[in-house]
């Protein structure tokens, strides 16, 4: 009997090298940091070991090379119960990476080389379809070829799975498209891209999530600057505000929301349930440095929503 997976994610599979300084650098500038990581990253295995540490049952579908990195990042998902079966292994490209730089203030800047993420396929992901029967909650993103994204939505729908689309790198969609996500989760970069809309505060948020609501999305919820996120959907809208953490570091905080929002909706949970939870898990991923690594567990995410 095939397994039946709460989250599918289908999406990017990295090293990181996270470097931690007083501030970013400048254009042609050289400081001195405090901190170094080298880690398993990338929004697919992010999102994975995020839904996987909920208590989600977990599939991911991507690609890294056959390379002492790609071990590691195969190594990394199976200790977090990851099932791992389709994360392929590209003899011929190596393994993605990313350069993430990280100031005090936990702000962040990051520069990727995809490797063997760009050589995930449609067929890559047809190849996988035994584990798309019975999901409950596909999660993708556009930072992988746009057919393999696309062939994740279509296996999903097809399986009767909710669609949860983490809209990264922003870039322009169509409406045929955005029609099949039933949730979209942009940062303030990424909603411009999507919809034009500058965002600076709540009100612009809001803005941008009517016009994908309007574009055929069931949902969506857009980062409004440092404030918090707005939720909306077709009977509804819910403000998300910022739990007041201290930050170290916001690499993986998007992903550690969309993980999160993605295992409540798999457990049947309403949307405004689902974005608070989220929205806690996210805050939890800013307070540890790197990505994997600061991804919360559920014990920890109900503690700061009961004390909150």
């Amino acid at each position: 009997m095939t397994p039946v997976y709460d989250v599918v994610v289908v999406g990017k599979a990295n090293i990181d090298y996270v470097a931690r300084g007083p501030r970013l650098p400048a254009p042609g500038e050289g400081l001195t940091g405090d901190a170094f990581q080298e880690a398993a990253g990338g929004k697919g295995a992010n999102q994975a070991v995020g839904a996987a540490r909920l208590g989600a049952r977990v599939a991911i579908v991507g690609r890294v090379g056959g390379d002492a990195r790609g071990d590691a990042v195969v190594r990394a998902l199976q200790s977090e119960g990851v099932d791992v079966r389709h994360l392929s292994r590209d003899r011929e490209t190596p393994t993605g990476v990313a350069l993430c730089q990280v100031d005090e203030l936990g702000r962040k800047q990051i520069l990727s080389s995809m490797g063997a993420n760009a050589r995930l396929s449609a067929a890559c992901v047809r190849d996988a379809a035994e584990v798309f029967r019975g999901a409950r909650v596909v999660l993708t993103q556009l930072g992988i070829p746009r057919d393999a994204c696309l062939e994740a939505i279509r296996l999903g729908r097809s399986g009767g799975a909710r669609i949860v689309l983490d809209p990264a790198p922003g870039l322009p969609l169509e409406d045929e498209l955005l029609a099949q996500i039933d949730v979209v989760r942009p940062n303030v970069l990424e909603a411009q891209a999507l919809t034009g809309v500058r965002i600076r505060d709540r009100q612009t948020a809001r803005e941008a999530a009517q016009q994908l609501l309007r574009r055929g999305v069931k949902a969506a919820v857009v980062q409004a600057a440092n404030l918090g996120d707005v939720l909306l959907w077709r009977d509804g809208e819910v403000w998300l505000p910022r739990f007041e953490l201290t930050p170290i570091d916001a690499t993986g905080a998007g992903d550690a929301f969309s993980s999160a929002l993605a295992v409540c909706l798999a457990e049947g949970k309403p949307l405004p349930e689902a974005g608070r939870f989220a929205s806690a898990a996210a805050a939890l991923a800013t307070t540890v440095l790197g990505a994997q690594s600061s991804l919360p567990r559920r014990a920890a995410v109900l503690q700061l929503l009961a004390t909150s």
